[in-house]
């Protein structure tokens, strides 16, 4: 147990004073009823956002409320936190009932949630720095690729459309070209009082958004 403690420990570049903190991280509610980590993971998903939003702001000080927002919700959603759980290995140091040991399908929701009670242990343990400190050490790539996330272009345009004209953006499919493993898609897209402009992309979706980007910036919406 203390080597995997040690080993756990070495992965999150965090050594806790108080190990029984630690425990009651890696402890499902399956193992034990009474003593597991659900309060740590309720106070974690807490402090985890409280920690993306104040790096957000500081990092985008001139991006809109709505665009901080969506960043924002990528990062701390599900998806993110299982990826950065698979990461630390946080599945190998679990303590399970012998219901979940084997239960694929919920095993992604129990890790990523483990993941908030370890942020929630780091904060009881070591206070807001050192919870900060880890987050930021481990959410850092996705923080950096939150900057060149295609910020919906698709829903602006959408909602400009929709309010000014009634009526949804028109996207038209015409070619596909380059090769197999690296397509290239164009696109077209127009609203009323618009001239068709063309977007491309790697994918249909990428060059929608780039199609809308392009209409976005000719009509200075």
């Amino acid at each position: 147990m203390v080597k995997l403690i040690n080993e756990l420990e070495n992965i999150i570049k965090y050594t806790f004073k108080d190990k029984s903190i630690l425990q009651r991280v890696l402890t499902h509610k399956s193992f034990n009823s009474h003593k597991n980590n659900e309060k740590l993971e309720f106070l974690g998903d807490r402090v985890l956002g409280l920690v993306i939003s104040k790096k957000l702001i500081d990092k985008y000080p001139d991006e809109k409320e709505g665009i901080i927002d969506k960043k924002f919700a990528n990062l701390v959603n599900k998806k993110t936190c299982i990826n950065i759980a698979k990461k630390l290995n946080l599945k190998k140091f679990l303590y399970l009932g012998p219901s979940h040991k084997n239960l694929e399908k919920s095993s992604e929701k129990i890790v990523s949630d483990s993941l908030e009670a370890l942020v929630g242990g780091i904060y009881l343990d070591g206070g807001f720095k050192a919870s900060e400190k880890f987050i930021l050490c481990f959410w850092e790539s996705y923080i950096d690729k939150s900057i060149i996330t295609l910020i919906d272009s698709k829903t602006k345009l959408q909602e400009y459309s929709l309010k000014k004209f009634k009526i949804l953006p028109k996207y038209t499919f015409f070619k596909k070209t380059g090769p197999q493993h690296k397509p290239l898609f164009k696109t077209e897209v127009q609203i009323p009082e618009s001239k068709k402009i063309v977007g491309v992309g790697s994918s249909k979706k990428n060059a929608q958004q780039n199609a809308a980007a392009k209409l976005i910036k000719i009509l200075d919406i």
